[in-house]
């Protein structure tokens, strides 16, 4: 879809040209000023249009309780007012005037109509986007990073809710990690980052890796004992990761092992 949106601005750009040069003097302003007038109506017409749909949706709702849309909420003012400025034009609009044949009446300023409501919608609009966001008041919602978090915090409370019966100290231990994970959840900015007891287990499985090479090294285990623990390892290792990561978590300052990289 990029190249066909650079395909299409550098097919515009060689086509305004010729037109430019066919259109000289009064007929050339006379064009630029119909094509700003069509610019200004497309822009001014969607926004009435929308306005229009979402007023009849709200009075809708307020009259018979119901909504145009099943399952939302009546559109508010603002909103309507952003969707209505987002709508910038492209490659259809372009499609269309080109389709034209050459010895169309009124061809060339049909074209440069276009050309021009694709250029001011996408500067004009395009550009005071982000200022219109702000004075609009909208804010950023953190996205999917958001659903993740309330996602994990439901997660996390649902594996608690099931040990909540259980008092051994097996029981106690795995319900430490899950309230550790449900605290690391409930920040929206990272919501599956590593916890203190991913950090301990990181270290734990270190050594172990470690320890694993020496007793290979020393003779004390053969290559088939050696690869199914290394294979456990490595198991433990990725349940150790924080949440979403499939690499390794290493502790600040700690490279990685390259023993076990050799292995």
């Amino acid at each position: 879809m990029f190249v066909l949106n650079v395909l299409a601005f550098v097919i515009m750009g060689l086509q305004a040209r010729p037109i430019l040069s066919r259109l000289s003097g009064q007929s050339l302003s006379q064009a630029l000023l119909v094509s700003g007038a069509v610019l200004a109506t497309v822009i001014v017409v969607r926004i009435a249009y929308l306005m229009m749909y979402a007023g009849v949706g709200r009075l809708t709702h307020r009259w018979f309780g119901v909504t145009l849309t099943s399952g939302t909420t009546p559109p508010t003012v603002a909103g309507v007012l952003l969707v209505s400025w987002c709508g910038m034009r492209g490659l259809v609009t372009l499609a269309t005037a080109f389709a034209l044949p050459s010895g169309f009446p009124g061809r060339d300023l049909i074209v440069l109509s276009a050309f021009c409501v694709v250029l001011g919608t996408l500067v004009i609009q395009g550009f005071t986007l982000r200022p219109l966001l702000d004075r609009l008041g909208f804010e950023t919602e953190g996205g999917v990073e958001q659903e993740i978090s309330r996602g994990r915090l439901g997660l996390m409370q649902a594996a608690l809710d099931t040990l909540a019966e259980e008092h051994s100290p097996a029981a106690a231990a795995v319900r430490e990690g899950y309230l550790a994970a449900r605290e690391v959840a409930g920040n929206p900015d990272e919501p599956q980052g590593a916890t203190e007891h991913d950090r301990l287990r990181l270290r734990a499985i270190t050594a172990q890796r470690s320890a694993l090479n020496r007793l290979r090294e020393e003779g004390a285990i053969g290559d088939e004992a050696f690869h199914q623990l290394e294979e456990e390892i490595d198991w433990a290792e990725l349940s150790a990761a924080p949440a979403g990561a499939f690499q390794p978590l290493l502790t600040e300052g700690e490279a990685p092992d390259s023993t076990a990289e050799g292995s």
